[in-house]
């Protein structure tokens, strides 16, 4: 891997938190730090297990928001592009050189919808999410407007209960309203299941899973009833991949978390009743992070607070620690429970934080190390793209 910024026009401390060559310990905090070989371990065991099921994947780019770990996943893993879940992502990952996009979420505001119809002249293939035959029509002028081709996915409500419709019927006439439009082509189905993925029993996403496989089902056979027999089924998270993937319905997969895992999802089982972070999948991601008071006796207080990560989906973990706890956090401030007093002012713990999404979306950098050095240092290319 070869990182691509001028590092002589950027000092340590000032500008980015380290630079290739230099000692692990020597990294500014907090910062973003990336396992190098665990991340790679977990993006080539995904993409051979797609590969061994006759499945595309297509990463989740809003996880990582790095054109680098993108283009990562596509080489060691055969990735076939990424999803996004907005026009600005898209952009920036179009413009990054990433060739096949999908903007996995509706688009409505018509100076958005200008923008993406823009996309497909840097030479990338762009999917949209529909699930509102009167999107149909903007989408259409847009594309018409500057002669390109904006391809459709009709999303479907299949228990996330978010956006998406419900039904074969309301699938099948969307899909030929975006098949008679100009500039518009009907694709296939964006199915995704979110509501499950973080449930803790194998069983219990499998049920839900059912559920939506056989909603898929009946949308694919009305389809191709009337001719229009879908190019792509996708879905599938890193929660559920295995059931998408043996569906005979789905043939592609929008797994996003494996490659970094958070602590969330690492909590979940797999079918065997065993933690997805001690077995399927390696912790790649972390907030590292340096102690800088110890003046009370039983706890340490760490540079890294609110203002590091996202505690949506709770508080980080300290990795391979069980000796001391991360058990409450500030803007600026991080306090870790230590009964014991084993840590030392400027001690640096790795954080496993509890959202990877958010958490990277707060942070400029990423600084990949192995065997105890920098190796890269990548920027968090589509850092607050909100829009």
């Amino acid at each position: 891997m070869k990182d691509m910024l001028d590092f002589d026009a950027y000092e340590v401390g000032f500008d980015i938190p380290a630079k290739p060559g230099m000692p692990e310990a020597d990294i500014q905090t907090p910062c973003l730090v990336l396992d190098l070989d665990a991340l790679e371990r977990n993006i080539k065991k995904m993409g051979d297990y797609a590969r061994a099921h006759g499945m595309r994947h297509r990463v989740h780019g809003k996880m990582h928001k790095s054109v680098d770990v993108a283009k990562l996943q596509e080489r060691l893993g055969g990735a076939i592009g990424v999803c996004c879940q907005k026009v600005s992502e898209a952009e920036v990952f179009a413009r990054g050189g990433i060739k096949d996009v999908l903007v996995s979420n509706q688009v409505r505001d018509l100076a958005k919808i200008d923008r993406l119809a823009r996309l497909p002249k840097l030479g990338a293939r762009i999917i949209v999410c529909v699930d509102d035959i009167d999107s149909v029509a903007d989408l259409s002028a847009a594309a018409v407007k500057h002669g390109t081709t904006i391809e459709c996915f009709i999303e479907m409500d299949v228990g996330a209960g978010r956006c998406g419709v419900i039904g074969a019927d309301k699938v099948v006439t969307i899909a030929k309203a975006i098949a008679a439009a100009p500039g518009l082509k009907f694709t296939g189905i964006q199915a995704y299941q979110g509501a499950m993925q973080h449930m803790d029993k194998y069983e219990d996403r499998k049920a839900k899973l059912d559920a939506a496989i056989a909603m898929v089902s009946e949308a694919v056979t009305a389809l191709e009833a009337v001719g229009l027999k879908p190019e792509l089924v996708s879905g599938g998270g890193t929660g559920s991949y295995y059931f998408e993937s043996n569906s005979n319905v789905y043939n592609e997969l929008q797994c996003g978390s494996y490659a970094f895992m958070d602590a969330d999802y690492g909590r979940i089982l797999d079918k065997d009743g065993k933690r997805i972070d001690q077995g399927e999948w390696e912790n790649a991601f972390f907030i590292l992070t340096q102690v800088m008071s110890h003046a009370k006796a039983d706890k340490a207080i760490c540079d890294a607070g609110l203002k590091a990560q996202s505690v949506d989906s709770g508080l980080p973990t300290i990795f391979g620690r069980s000796d001391v706890q991360y058990v409450k956090c500030s803007d600026e401030h991080g306090v870790i429970a230590d009964p014991d007093g084993v840590l030392k002012v400027g001690e640096k713990l790795r954080l496993v934080p509890g959202h990877c999404d958010p958490t990277a979306n707060v942070h400029d950098w990423y600084v990949g190390v192995r065997g105890g050095k920098v190796e890269v240092v990548w920027p968090v290319s589509a850092r607050g793209k909100a829009y």
